[in-house]
């Protein structure tokens, strides 16, 4: 069992059903779920996926803000993390079946430090002063550990966090588009060069408009997809950073960008 790791809001606890083999980020995977198809479009030189990701339980209590003041940030904006106020409006929980005892989530300089701490730990990091529907969601970050992680941005999670949208790119190069839904759904799967391996900074973006989810990496569009299944409407943002097989896994996040689509 994982319990929310507050970095402000009091959130919820998760269930996480173990992991099976098959999914990988630069040979490994997100969270843990059921055997996952390969991708239809291996990058050169892609490294074999050897796990995958769990299977989501719905948490106990909803991810909410504890404090029903207006918020001191505008709804669209840059955060750049130079500070530790940039914190404020963020909260945090934890699947897979690594220990969240050593997870390091801070401010440092310009720029949100993450230190997994453990293998097989997924972490979500939530925007949660706003709920959102149309929306474009843009992080830079930078890998300072081995190439061995994932990174996800994630879009409309419903208030009892059991449901959302999330685009995921292994470090190897093989993206992913989930409906989390009872466990995580693949909507669409495939491969991409436009990612930087090894200790590299890339971009990745995400846009949320109606029934249309579109993805890019460093500013390459990989695919635009149309839900006519799930229909997520409305929710919070945020991203995920998930470690592996292999340690040290540690993401420096430059600046998340939440903007109109």
């Amino acid at each position: 069992m994982k319990t929310f790791r507050p970095v402000l809001f009091l959130t919820s606890v998760l269930l996480v059903v173990g992991l099976a083999c098959g999914l990988g980020g630069g040979g490994d995977t997100p969270p843990a779920q059921p055997q996952q198809p390969a991708a239809t479009q291996p990058p050169v030189e892609q490294p074999q996926p050897t796990a995958v990701p769990p299977t989501a339980v719905p948490p106990t209590e909803a991810p909410k803000a504890t404090n029903t003041s207006e918020p001191s940030v505008s709804k669209f904006f840059r955060e750049e993390f130079d500070s530790s106020a940039a914190l404020d409006n963020w909260d945090s929980f934890t699947l897979g079946s690594g220990e969240d005892n050593d997870l390091v989530i801070e401010q440092e300089d310009d720029h949100l430090l993450i230190d997994m701490g453990d293998e097989d730990l997924y972490l979500y990091y939530m925007f949660l002063a706003f709920e959102y529907d149309d929306v474009s969601l843009t992080l830079e970050a930078e890998n300072r550990g081995r190439n061995n992680n994932n990174v996800s941005l994630v879009c409309r999670m419903n208030s009892d966090g059991t449901q959302w949208y999330e685009f995921s790119v292994e470090s190897g190069g093989l993206w992913y588009l989930y409906a989390v839904d009872d466990g995580y759904n693949i909507i669409d799967n495939g491969g991409t060069n436009a990612l930087k391996q090894g200790k590299e900074v890339n971009e990745y973006k995400l846009v949320c408009e109606g029934n249309e989810i579109t993805m890019f990496i460093n500013g390459d569009e990989v695919k635009s997809i149309t839900d006519n299944t799930y229909g997520f409407n409305e929710g919070y943002v945020g991203f995920n950073i998930s470690s592996l097989n292999v340690l040290p896994i540690t993401v420096e996040v430059n600046w998340f960008e939440i903007s109109e689509p």
